[in-house]
């Protein structure tokens, strides 16, 4: 029922008169008085305290009431007298409580005004309190952190009472100056808004104590000529001014405020949507009608005209009014959303109206829904939305990211238009902009959270996961139902959400709640090798490594690029890795027990690996490897996020079912990635130049670097591997080997460990009068060779020789190249106490002069083809321009024709030049020792098979 009076009339043209004035002030307060009653009424009797004592306190500083700390801290209101009401209520929280006068000769206090939703249909007792505390503009630095704490204390006290109470401390000069300084963060607005909220403080506050809102004065039609009336009324002394505060006008929205305030609504919105959609489309509906008046003018004129109903100055029916005008007829689907949020904001079931509370709220929301044409079913579906399951709750999400989205992309779009004018900052745009891109953002292997505060709970009572062999065919995919009583029901009963893998299914059970401790669970395996027992293991490791909720990111981590916190990787879940070999009836068949190369067949025991990943930003992956080289692929992405910020290494954590060795892979999986990792990014560095080997499944594996992207090589043989080592680098790139890697080749990899940059290393191991020689240059490049020779003294000659005039030739072009090479390091591989290590020689060939003549190569490259080479046996020369295909066994002829009764012994090249277009596509200035190596290894091999 509308309560109407007669209408006020304010003009500073004819004359102004102070009795109006008062009588307008009065009405006002008669609203004001209203809403407290309604807002007090919304509490319960221990929350009802709190409102009523926070004027006492601030006007006494007594240490027998809440938030006191220390006797200089500010106090006194403005103009306030305690009635008997708040003395009532002090000496109820405390007996000893006298309000005595403390001689205070000039407040420190100018107001208190509580606002926001408080007194109005979207209040409950869930609601929180916004309380505005104006202190006088001179205090010192000093008084005002006092007060600050004194609210925060408070605060606190409030919470124990179940009241989540916020006090904002500043003065109306600072508010009028823009002289805010807060951050996107909690419930403060950064450099989002100002006129916005000041507008929304006028319709909605309640004023508590101290002095009264200037603003009330000054018609709607007056606001455009504010500081003029202001001017008026203090200076003719119509009004007292000590009685009134002044934040301002409001007599527009500046188009640059809107898209900081829209975002900023967004900020809060992504966690409890209802309120903030209301007030996003207020925003847009400001932006777009322009021509219109403001809700607060809007209010004011409805108090002039007359009109003090407290329900239909209610704010929140006023914002609703102004938006369904907006929206009606052109955009139905959003008036319906703007129905539902305030609905759901007024948390008021209607259909259990006999067991709510105010009486008030009850009757305006019914009054609303029939305006709406909402039948009982309707309201039931609204009421009961708690009990909505998974499949609703995601339908529903869906609008909200919808809208959401929307806003954001238009509040964007006008920031961007507006540019440096626009009164947010581009750092907040971005930082919203990342929390909603976290928490709707849709990307590949992301888990979807859908239940973005929209009811409390999603658990089920029973769940059944199907293979969906259990229905027939070859299929692999997996159904998650609800409350299968035989598997048989499968076939009617809707499905809850279908995957491709089990993981899948069960993280996104685990982070949506529908999984609890009291969920009975249930499994139809089909032909995979699931059971209830796995995923009951599989959960209690999730509810470990990922305890719900996940909270929302802080600022800083979203100011930062996104990186892996937590990376869980669950082996080969639902599958048995000696499946095969168990239905064979073969068994271990050696003491190798390392689970990449398992038995006497060295199988990889790693079938399938399901990586789930908790970012820096909250949000939560998984990425399914199940064909290939599943545990390669999976430690590569690790790799390749883990490179974006290496001095932040992720928790590695891994679980593997107790089946078929799963310790051992887990404990084998765990050891592998840290042990790469650590290689790779030691020191918090990297990632560091290196090559990585694994050896699995009788195969190997070379990881590497190429800038920030990690790749691999897979090799089939030793002998790939040992090419894949020789060839050339970019940069020097040792070789690190797994501790499980080349066991069978022990002097190989304790000569890659020997490994140093900068010189040319020469490694060798005598058998008799065989000898295994290894030599890493320069960039890490491996060469190796077997030589056999009747006299051990000149093993090793011939290829210190080759080595000495290549560097001889090296040093001579870099005479002025601070970074040229060392020179050439020898060592023998001896072994001690069962390991293989290098030791440092001086060969015995070294010094022994090299008999026989010089054979020499050089290098010719002609357009695409293959290197060909020209060869000179001390002053013969054999080109291929001349012999063509003939060269090498004219070489040979010519050398035997040169020994006594036909000895066969090997020729060694002596020296070799090759171009440095040695690859078409690129010019190589400084051609690498093991390139010279290779080429003399074809060169030696083709000459000798010749000489046989």
């Amino acid at each position: 029922m509308t309560v109407q009076a007669s209408p006020i009339v304010i003009d500073f043209e004819d004359g102004i008169d102070r009795k109006t004035l008062r009588r307008l002030r009065d009405r006002f307060l008669s609203v004001n008085q209203l809403r407290w009653e309604r807002a007090c009424s919304a509490l319960t009797h221990r929350q009802q305290m709190v409102l009523e004592l926070l004027p006492m306190v601030f006007h006494r500083n007594h240490p027998a009431l809440p938030g006191y700390l220390d006797r200089d801290c500010p106090q006194g209101l403005s103009g306030f007298t305690p009635s008997a009401r708040d003395l009532d209520a002090a000496r109820r929280f405390a007996r000893s409580f006298s309000d005595r006068d403390q001689g205070i000769q000039r407040p420190d206090l100018d107001s208190l005004f509580l606002m926001g939703s408080p007194g109005t249909l979207g209040h409950s007792v869930t609601s929180d309190l916004d309380v505005w505390l104006c202190h006088r503009d001179d205090l010192s630095e000093h008084d005002i952190s006092c007060l600050e704490r004194k609210a925060e204390k408070l605060s606190r006290w409030a919470a124990t009472l179940g009241v989540e109470l916020h006090i904002f401390v500043f003065s109306a000069e600072d508010w009028r100056r823009g002289r805010q300084r807060a951050e996107v963060v909690g419930e403060n607005c950064g450099t989002a808004q100002h006129y916005l909220l000041l507008d929304e403080f006028y319709r909605t506050s309640i004023h508590l104590a101290g002095q009264y809102p200037l603003w009330w004065l000054v018609p709607a039609e007056s606001e455009a000529d504010y500081d003029q009336c202001r001017r008026q009324l203090v200076e003719c002394r119509f009004i007292k001014a000590d009685e009134y505060i002044d934040f301002g006008a409001v007599p527009e929205i500046p188009v640059t405020e809107l898209p900081g305030a829209g975002i900023w609504q967004l900020y809060k919105g992504i966690d409890a949507p209802w309120k903030s959609i209301l007030k996003l489309l207020l925003i847009e509906c400001y932006a777009t009608q322009r021509d219109l008046p403001l809700l607060s003018a809007t209010f004011k004129q409805a108090v002039y005209e007359g009109c003090i109903s407290a329900d239909e100055l209610d704010p929140y029916l006023m914002l609703y009014r102004r938006l369904e005008r907006w929206l009606q007829g052109d955009a139905p689907e959003r008036l319906a959303l703007v129905r539902r949020s305030l609905y759901l904001k007024a948390g008021l079931p209607l259909s259990r109206a006999g067991m709510v509370g105010e009486q008030w709220r009850v009757v305006m929301l019914r009054s609303l829904v029939q305006q709406w044409g909402w039948d009982t079913a309707d309201i039931q579906t609204m009421d009961d939305r708690q009990r909505c399951k998974a499949e609703e709750v995601a339908v529903l999400r869906r609008s909200i990211v919808a809208e959401l989205t929307h806003s954001y992309r238009l509040l964007s779009q006008m920031a961007k238009e507006q540019g440096g004018a626009a009164s947010i900052s581009p750092s907040d745009i971005n930082l919203l902009g990342r929390k909603l891109y976290a928490a709707f953002q849709r990307k590949a292997g992301k888990i979807e959270f859908i239940n973005p505060g929209i009811v409390s709970s999603l658990a089920e009572e029973n769940l059944s996961f199907h293979h969906q062999s259990e229905q027939g065919g070859d299929g692999q995919g997996w159904l998650l139902y609800r409350d299968l009583e035989d598997a048989s029901d499968a076939f009617w009963q809707p499905v809850i959400r279908r995957s491709s893998n089990l993981t899948e299914l069960l993280v996104w059970c685990y982070c949506n709640g529908l999984l609890s401790r009291s969920t009975r669970l249930n499994v139809r395996a089909g032909k995979s090798a699931a059971s209830v027992h796995e995923l009951k293991e599989a959960l209690g490791v999730l509810t470990e490594v990922l305890p719900l909720p996940i909270a929302a990111a802080q600022r800083d981590a979203l100011a930062r690029g996104v990186r892996p916190l937590t990376c869980l990787l669950l082996i080969n879940v639902a599958v048995d890795p000696q499946l095969q070999m168990t239905e064979r009836g073969l068994h271990k068949l050696s003491s190798r027990s390392d689970s990449l190369g398992f038995s006497g067949s060295r199988d990889n025991l790693v079938v399938t690996v399901d990586q789930v990943t908790l970012n820096s930003w909250h949000e939560v992956s998984l990425q399914h490897y199940a064909a290939g080289d599943t545990l390669i692929q999976c430690l590569k992405n690790v790799l390749a996020q883990v490179a974006v910020s290496p001095a932040e290494l992720p928790d590695i954590r891994v679980w593997a079912p107790g089946r078929g060795h799963g310790s051992a892979i887990s404990r084998r999986v765990k050891e592998l990635f840290s042990d790469v990792l650590r290689s790779f990014f030691a020191g918090r560095e990297g990632p560091h130049p290196l090559r990585y080997i694994i050896e699995m499944d009788r195969r190997y594996f070379v990881l590497q670097f190429s800038g920030k992207e990690p790749g691999f090589l897979a090799l089939d043989s030793r002998e790939a591997l040992m090419d894949a080592l020789l060839q050339p680098q970019e940069q020097y790139l040792p070789v690190v080997s797994d501790r499980h890697a080349l066991l069978d080749e022990p002097v190989l990899k304790a000569v890659c460990e020997a490994s140093e940059a900068g010189n040319v290393q020469v490694f060798w191991l005598h058998h008799g009068l065989e000898c295994q020689v290894w030599v890493i240059d320069e960039q890490g490049s491996l060469w190796s060779q077997a030589l056999k020779t009747e006299n051990r003294r000149h093993l090793l000659a011939p290829l210190l020789r080759f080595l000495n005039n290549l560097m001889e030739r090296r040093q001579l072009r870099q005479v002025d190249d601070h970074n040229a090479l060392g020179g050439i390091q020898c060592y023998e591989m001896v072994r001690y106490d069962g390991r293989w290590l290098a030791e440092s020689r001086q060969p015995a060939s070294a010094s022994v002069p090299v008999l026989g003549f010089e054979v020499q190569a050089v290098g010719i490259q002609e357009g695409e083809g293959n290197v060909r080479f020209d060869l000179y046996c001390d002053d013969r020369e054999f080109t291929v321009q001349e012999y063509g295909e003939n060269l090498i066994p004219a070489v040979a002829h010519y050398i035997r024709s040169l020994r006594q009764a036909g000895e066969l012994y090997p020729i060694y090249l002596t020296d070799l030049h090759l171009p440095h277009d040695l690859a078409p596509q690129w010019y190589q200035r400084d051609i690498q020792t093991s390139q010279y190596l290779h080429y003399r290894s074809l060169l030696e091999q083709a000459l000798n098979q010749h000489l046989q």
